[in-house]
């Protein structure tokens, strides 16, 4: 099983990433702040204003370090990787059901059920822990309605109907998301999802928390040999890795949607770590990113019991034992996809 490793995340603007020999060094105005050696890194995320030498991001691509380079806000830019690797013919195995409609349905159709239900989870534990009556019946009748979804689904149907049925529940669940917001509601509320930019704090803070996972999800697909790009409930677009967004799909409500609420409702972080733009765009400023990148890697160094295999796994790891799970289905080795469920 794959070591749990860190993320190097560089935030600092004008930072320059170097090589000595095994070494990554993280340089500002010339001056070292940081070293750490490469073989305990899965990867890194560069934030802005961060550039690296050819040598660094030969020795991550030889080391398989994952090196993406994000916006200052969190938007992806670009990545940095080695050879392809794995299997050749896993990846034709990829590529051949993406092609298939009745096989990309029977994947997609996992991966939204898993989606659904743990959103449905998210809500759930909301209604326990709610102290408001009223929202608490509004958020109910929300986790009946995807229960309802959820039945449907367990049934075969066409890709598109999957599709519309996971349009269905993402609706039902940020419908009633600002009802799980219990803290701070004047400068953290949520009508809606918007992004591109994104146009309040709660939408600020998600977008951040999904890029992280959107990393270390295709870090995790590369790392099995599979292609991250060719999806199956996201369809091929330039530049888009569907695979990857595919199995996000799992992990947003437990590794981002349920961080965010937390970092609020706990008051973690605060409204003025926020800065709005001439342009109605709102992002986080340095202090508070570091906040929730602080947070974001405790997060996954808890541990849980995987429903699937029935061992104890540390968050982090998910990404990569679904992937490695996914890679098994694909070989034959599984009857069908098992995705992940959070209890």
């Amino acid at each position: 099983m794959k070591r749990l490793l860190n993320t190097l995340f560089v935030t600092t603007q004008d930072s320059y990433l170097a090589q000595r020999g095994e070494t990554v060094i993280v340089r500002v105005e010339r001056e070292t702040k940081f070293c750490v050696p490469v073989h305990t890194l899965d990867g890194i995320v560069c934030f802005g204003r961060v550039s690296a030498s050819p040598a660094l991001m030969a020795l991550c691509a030889q080391r398989n370090v994952l090196l993406s380079f994000l916006s200052e806000y969190g938007r992806f830019l670009a990545r940095v990787q080695g050879p392809v690797s794995g299997n050749v013919l896993l990846r034709r195995e990829q590529y051949r059901r993406a092609d298939d409609p009745g096989r990309s349905s029977e994947i997609a159709r996992a991966i939204v059920l898993a989606k659904i239900a743990n959103c449905r989870t998210v809500l759930l534990r909301a209604a326990r822990a709610h102290e408001v009556p009223g929202s608490r019946t509004l958020i109910s009748r929300a986790s009946l309605r995807l229960e309802r979804i959820l039945k449907v689904l367990k049934r075969p149907q066409p890709l598109d109907t999957v599709r519309g049925r996971e349009g269905e529940a993402a609706r039902t669940y940020f419908n009633i998301f600002d009802h799980l917001i219990l803290a701070q509601k004047d400068a953290f509320f949520f009508h809606g999802r918007n992004r591109r930019p994104p146009l309040d704090k709660m939408n600020a803070l998600l977008s951040f928390l999904y890029a992280l996972v959107r990393h270390d999800v295709t870090s995790a697909l590369e790392s099995v040999g599979l292609d991250p790009a060719v999806g199956y409930l996201h369809r091929d677009r330039p530049g888009r890795p569907g695979l990857a967004l595919d199995l996000m799909e799992e992990f947003r409500p437990v590794l981002a949607d349920r961080l965010a609420l937390s970092l609020v409702n706990r008051q973690q972080i605060k409204p003025s770590g926020f800065v709005g733009t001439e342009t109605g765009a709102v992002f986080m400023d340095d202090e508070t990113r570091k906040t929730v990148l602080v947070a974001y890697q405790h997060r996954k160094q808890e541990e849980i019991r995987h429903p699937f295999l029935g061992e104890k796994t540390a968050v982090g790891l998910l990404p990569h034992v679904q992937a490695l799970l996914f890679a098994r289905c694909l070989r034959g080795d599984l009857d069908g996809y098992p995705p992940f469920f959070w209890r």
